[in-house]
């Protein structure tokens, strides 16, 4: 593989409004840096995304439509350590888009990392750059969505295919920033044998000096089968990442895909470095109070889903009195009650009232009110 050559735009903030809104949201001068081990020395990036603090141990999925700002914000409120992710945002995105829609998040949310989408290395390069200076933990590339819109942009899981430019994009990304530069993908696409296609991506963006790899532990089919149906479909084959990650043990890789409670979490970890979680943590979030404890042995931040409302309270009131409507906020919180009596009249009551123009906290602890505490006895 030929190395590219670092793309060469200015590192500099946006100008303006975009500029106050970034040191609001965490600019260059919040930025973590490589930090210090417990004995003072310098923190390695492999260290970073591997040890229990602030790697990759557990993480929550880039979800499109699911994992905002607001989602982060309430899934921090259930676990200190778990590492985030953003919605996949393009790079014509973070080039020419809404800069601080897109990329702004609050220091709270740390550790938490951004999904690019596209194949262009020198945009990604610069969108790398400028996802950095907002203040992000980890840049990651998306070679696993395989959606028809994200084919058409030639990026998401038809770069499977393309291995080569896939190292040129991570080689690049890495030339323009000091964080740690990550691939999410597939273990293959279509007919592609998954030993062959998996282990030729991974040589590949580990030369060109990629810090990690997230593997959803599912081919992705590109003809035929929707991206819904590419999240079950396909069989699930853990065992394939196991075999990449014995025959590459300095590489650290996680495992994606199926994994709906802690406990499999846990198990999953005696394998590989981290698990990441998707529409489990998503639809059943209380499930993440368990993550500190059970994973990282530290206390959970919240005893409870009740006390888990009571600590996102100020910052909904505070994102209500900027403008954001409380649907936006609370419909992430909707599985929150699952399996308590009163949890379909919770959901109700917001799906009801949390739409309207004027629903405010007291429209949440209405819906809270309709719960109750204590949980069924187990038949």
């Amino acid at each position: 593989m030929v190395p590219i050559r670092p793309c060469l735009l200015a590192r500099h903030a946006p100008e303006g409004p975009d500029r106050r809104a970034l040191d609001h949201a965490g600019g260059p001068e919040r930025r973590r840096g490589k930090g210090a081990a417990p004995d003072g020395r310098p923190v390695t990036v492999s260290e970073r995304l591997s040890s229990d603090l602030n790697g990759w141990r557990f993480s929550v999925a880039p979800m499109m439509d699911w994992t905002d700002r607001h989602c982060r914000a309430f899934h921090r409120v259930l676990s200190r350590r778990a590492r985030l992710y953003t919605e996949m945002v393009t790079t014509g995105a973070v080039l020419h888009g809404p800069r601080e829609r897109l990329l702004g998040f609050s220091d709270r949310e740390h550790p938490v990392a951004v999904q690019l989408g596209g194949s262009n290395p020198g945009d990604l390069a610069a969108a790398a750059r400028i996802a950095e200076e907002y203040g992000y933990d980890e840049i990651n590339l998306n070679v696993g969505c395989p959606s028809d819109r994200v084919q058409e942009g030639r990026f998401g899981a038809c770069l499977m295919r393309e291995p080569a430019l896939v190292g040129d994009c991570v080689a690049a990304m890495k030339a323009a920033v000091s964080v740690p530069v990550t691939v999410k993908c597939r273990i293959g696409v279509d007919n592609q044998d998954a030993e062959t296609a998996l282990d030729c991506l991974a040589d590949t963006v580990v030369r060109a000096g990629a810090d990690g790899l997230v593997v959803h532990a599912r081919k992705a089919w590109l003809q035929g089968l929707s991206p819904k149906e590419n999240r079950d479909v396909p069989p699930l084959d853990y065992g394939r990442v196991v075999r990449l990650k014995r025959a590459r043990p300095d590489l650290p890789i996680a495992v994606n895909g199926g994994i709906a409670t802690v406990a499999q979490a846990r198990a999953h970890l005696d394998a590989v470095d981290g698990v990441m979680m998707g529409r489990a943590a998503y639809g059943e979030p209380a499930c993440l109070i368990a993550v500190d404890p059970e994973l990282f042995g530290v206390p959970a931040p919240v005893a409870d889903a009740f006390e888990a409302i009571e600590a996102y309270a100020p910052y909904i009131a505070e994102a209500l009195a900027g403008g954001t409507r409380l649907h936006s906020l609370t419909r992430h919180m909707l599985g929150l009650f699952n399996g308590r009596p009163g949890a379909r009249a919770y959901r109700r009551h917001l799906a009801t009232h949390g739409i309207r123009a004027e629903a405010g906290l007291a429209t949440l602890r209405e819906a809270v009110s309709l719960v109750s505490r204590e949980m069924p006895e187990a038949a």
